[in-house]
């Protein structure tokens, strides 16, 4: 049996069971036992169909497809009513690093998109320094100096500028994501000229020989803050590749479901943004020496790594007792 037989063979009972489940979700109490009946029929016959398509189709997306659906199938199974304060904690620390694991190439490719900008700009504005004015939005191409970073009686300090590239990158977030819509050319677009904004500014301040100073301004709050910009922009991309490329489900199909799962990794990033907030807020512009600065930018690094694999710990523990059960 190929994969195109597969799915048209079962794809009618997975769509009875995600009705079943959002039908359970909503109305538990005028659940009939006809229904529990029917219900537990379809979970396990959607269990055997993802151990089947484990083993033939483990690289498909009907596989990631079947997990998921398994997954909700067993929580409302197996599980009373979750409060919600455990559905989001259960989200930030499991699902949401399970999304990542899934999803990772658009993540490295949306970083790769930013990389490029970033690296042309920066080369375009060491030869030759006047391109920076062609390259940065007027009110800060006009107003940076950097011989007046850290100083709060410059035309514009560290803390303003930091604060520009934040809102900026927020919005390029949002955007990023949302571009997935256009098959993802907005996406790239805004990734790419993003990473242009970062290199021009970077090149500036190599220019004046001011470089440790400027990324010790920019390093601890933008460690987080442009992975969480990387995690967007690869939902974005996600979305734009699935409608771009559907295979074998129509386009209607891929832009609801991956466009749920790219929501999810943007709702994901939420903390990071807040978490760069702080940092942005009290320690970039604190009084402190350049090196404690990079010591924090380090700390950020190790916390985002040691998330990510507990995370997946604790994610493949949980599979593991579900392919248990199944």
């Amino acid at each position: 049996m190929n994969l195109k037989q597969f799915v048209k063979m079962h794809r009618e009972e997975w769509q009875q069971l995600e009705q079943l489940i959002g039908m359970m979700s909503k109305r538990r109490k005028s659940i009939t036992g006809e229904t529990i009946t029917q219900y537990n029929r379809l979970y396990q016959k959607t269990a055997q169909n993802l151990s089947f398509s484990q083993t033939y189709f483990p690289n498909d997306e009907v596989t990631q497809y079947l997990n998921g659906l398994v997954s909700k199938a067993h929580n409302l199974l197996y599980k009373d009513q979750v409060s919600s304060f455990k559905q989001i904690r259960h989200f930030f620390s499991s699902q949401f690093i399970g999304l990542l694991v899934e999803q990772w190439k658009f993540v490295v490719a949306a970083m790769i998109l930013f990389v490029i900008g970033a690296v042309g700009s920066f080369v375009a504005v060491v030869n030759d320094p006047l391109h920076i004015y062609a390259i940065l939005p007027a009110e800060i191409a006009q107003g940076v100096n950097p011989d007046q970073i850290g100083k709060a009686n410059g035309a514009i300090d560290s803390s303003l500028m930091s604060a520009s590239i934040m809102t900026n990158n927020i919005k390029v977030a949002i955007f990023a994501f949302a571009g997935g819509i256009t098959f993802g050319l907005v996406t790239v677009y805004l990734l790419i000229y993003n990473g242009i904004l970062v290199g021009a500014l970077a090149a500036l301040f190599w220019h004046h020989e001011k470089s440790y100073d400027f990324w010790a301004f920019i390093v601890p709050h933008g460690m987080i803050e442009l992975t969480a910009i990387f995690i967007a922009g690869g939902a974005g991309l996600l979305m734009g590749y699935k409608l771009f490329i559907p295979g074998h489900y129509t386009r209607g199909y891929q832009l609801k479901h991956h466009a749920k799962r790219s929501v999810q990794l943007l709702l994901g990033t939420i903390p990071l943004f807040v978490i760069a907030g702080v940092i942005e807020g009290f320690i970039t512009p604190a009084d402190i020496s350049l090196e404690a600065k990079y010591i924090v930018a380090f700390l950020t690094v190790i916390g985002l790594v040691l998330y990510v694999v507990i995370g997946k710990v604790k994610l493949s523990k949980t599979n593991t007792i579900e392919d248990f059960d199944s």
